[in-house]
């Protein structure tokens, strides 16, 4: 089988420099790029940059920056779509401890203009030890820095030569984060303050939310789609048919990025808030509401759990009259996501474990669901949500241990560990291990059996669950 090669020259001038070569970045951001190229004539050639170099793994370049991404999953009909993209705006990967000064050079191509990076969370960080002559420094923000240090000399602090910068990490407010991150080096490394002030002045960061499941290479079946291509590709990548890509931001970038007739699900936003809430009370809230309950009633993946009678019931109910009344933004258009995400819990191309999702339940927990179990009681006069409530009774049981492996703060399993323990030998009643649970102001920011009848309701949840069992409940 023949590898993936360009049959013709690079042609794409370079204008977005991106930091991360990983699988999401290939499944989202290039595949969007690519499109955007087709579509709208943006053409925008990519450079990749890794942001950690060293690593064995082969360079995009032996393809020649191509790689194909395989979109299958159900869409907005519920119908199964399986679609192949070769992806081509690539056009060189870069590994910045053997090619470090092939990556400063860029900083002085005049037609560059974005910027785009997926560090992961802990990516966007400073430290004190980063220097302005390493090469590379260890840090993404110094590497950055370093690099838009470069560009202000090279075009003399020219503000048209300031770039756009779209942050991927998933934190809130990304783009000031990578801001702030940036300013430190430059005061650490006494830097002119008119470097500063065009980082603030020339330079936009954009805060962004990104939304789709990538799932990597898939190994399963890879010779099928491998005699379906025709070809052999090292760097295929699958992906749902679903994504969302959200930018706060001037709407200049918008037209920069010729958004407008592109047909792509890219919104340009003044306040990413809603759109985070959404995602995070919905999507997430949703995962994390929906995990415990099918774990006890012996299921294993989202899919199954989705299209069982009485657990996917169960999760429609809580979405549909705990959740989004709770979130308190536009119902229908709230109800037309959460459409969406059950049909991305379907997706029959993606075995996502319920297992896999149970890590750290109760940070997840916190986060995600434990904010609208209490602004619903709040705005329905102490009327308690009995699904959310039985979802956090759900996952107290499964920290009860010999379901799945428990992974979480040390302290968390402890607590649990002595919590049941006291349970079983009959030192503690349900009432007991409730109120402790709740009165963890490390884990909810207060102690929540000052909320009336949370308490109660939460030990009905666990007598019920362990008298009679979660089928039978949902039944």
């Amino acid at each position: 089988m023949q590898a993936l090669k360009r049959s013709a020259p690079f042609a794409l001038p370079i204008k977005i420099l991106q930091f991360g070569q990983g699988n999401f970045m290939r499944g989202f951001f290039d595949w969007q790029v690519d499109l955007l190229n087709e579509r709208t004539g943006l053409d925008a050639g990519v450079v990749v940059v890794r942001p950690r170099g060293g690593s064995a793994a082969p360079l995009l370049d032996v393809q020649d920056g191509l790689f194909t991404v395989l979109v299958r999953g159900l869409n907005e009909q519920g119908e199964p779509v399986k679609e192949y993209r070769k992806v081509a705006c690539v056009q060189r990967e870069l590994d910045p401890n053997t090619m470090y000064g092939d990556y400063l050079a860029l900083a002085s191509a005049p037609e560059l203009r974005f910027v785009v990076s997926n560090t992961t969370e802990a990516g966007i960080a400073v430290n004190e030890t980063d220097r302005i002559d390493d090469a590379p420094p260890v840090s993404f923000p110094a590497k950055l820095t370093q690099f838009l240090f470069r560009r202000f000399e090279a075009f003399d602090g020219a503000n048209d030569k300031g770039l756009v910068l779209l942050p991927c990490e998933l934190i809130d407010q990304n783009g000031p984060a990578l801001q702030r991150a940036v300013l430190h080096f430059a005061r650490l490394w006494n830097l002119p303050a008119a470097f500063e002030a065009w980082v603030e002045e020339a330079c936009t960061f954009c805060s962004t939310l990104v939304d789709r499941i990538v799932t990597g290479h898939p190994a399963a079946d890879a010779e099928e789609i491998q005699r379906d291509l025709g070809y052999a590709d090292q760097f295929l990548v699958a992906a749902e048919y679903y994504y969302l890509f959200v930018i706060q931001g001037p709407a200049w970038v918008g037209e920069e990025l010729k958004l407008a007739g592109s047909g792509l699900n890219v919104k340009l936003v003044d306040d990413i808030t809603p759109y985070k809430k959404r995602k995070v009370g919905i999507l997430n809230g949703g995962h994390t509401t929906l995990v415990p309950v099918a774990l006890l009633a012996g299921l294993e993946a989202v899919g199954p759990a989705v299209d069982d009678e009485g657990v996917g019931r169960f999760l429609r109910a809580a979405i549909a009259d705990e959740i989004i009344p709770a979130l308190g933004m536009d119902r229908r258009e709230l109800e037309a996501y959460a459409e969406d995400v059950i049909l991305r819990f379907r997706n029959p191309a993606i075995h996502h474990r319920l297992a896999s999702i149970a890590l750290n339940s109760w940070s997840k927990f916190a986060a995600r669901v434990m904010p609208q179990l209490l602004r619903y009681i709040e705005i329905n006069a102490g009327r308690m949500p009995r699904r959310l409530v039985l979802a956090l009774a759900a996952t107290m049981v499964l920290y009860r241990g010999g379901i799945i492996e428990l992974l979480d703060d040390k302290a968390n399993l402890d607590w649990f560990a002595q919590a049941w323990a006291k349970v079983d030998a009959r030192e503690w009643s349900m009432a007991q291990l409730a109120s402790g649970w709740l009165a963890n102001r490390a884990l909810w920011g207060r102690d929540l059996n000052e909320v009336p009848g949370l308490t109660y309701a939460l030990t009905v949840a666990l007598e019920q669950t362990g008298r009679q069992g979660v089928r039978e409940l949902l039944a």
